[in-house]
């Protein structure tokens, strides 16, 4: 990836292997894309499908895909941003244990890619409101899926 969307961060996590269980750091108050506390929840996704396009307009997204593995296509559209036009494409999984922070105002859509339970974790700025964010399907947005 030549370029990453302004706002858009991709951390490394650590993973603490213990014999008896290991513990998956997420996220702390003093990292990079911490921007206060609304809510933390679990959402999962079957291999191979595709949840559509949603573009938060003040929720801050840090997520983390602790259990399985899943594709998060992010496209900028906002008019003044330096990187308007451009897509991003990251992979999370154990093997590839990162948090995927994404500012509010641009798209993202994302593929469940691993063949058992694919199951991602999000540390919200914002408590969910249906009205702070806006959906549409997946063709509205031209990607190679």
């Amino acid at each position: 990836m030549d370029k990453v969307i302004d706002g858009v961060f991709y951390t490394s996590l650590k993973q603490i292997y213990n014999p008896k269980g290991d513990v998956f750091h997420a996220m702390k108050q003093s990292d990079v894309g911490f921007n206060g506390f609304g809510e933390v929840y679990f959402s999962s996704i079957h291999y191979g499908d595709i949840k559509p396009w949603k573009k938060h307009l003040h929720m801050t997204l840090n997520l983390v895909v602790p259990i399985g593995c899943i594709r998060f296509v992010i496209y900028d559209d906002r008019e003044k941003s330096p990187t308007k036009g451009l897509f991003n494409e990251f992979t999370l999984s154990p093997e590839k244990y990162c948090r995927l922070t994404v500012p509010p105002g641009v798209w993202m859509a994302f593929q469940g890619v691993g063949r058992e339970l694919n199951l991602l974790l999000n540390v919200a700025n914002l408590e969910h409101d249906p009205n702070e964010m806006v959906r549409i399907d997946l063709e509205e947005i031209k990607y190679g899926w």
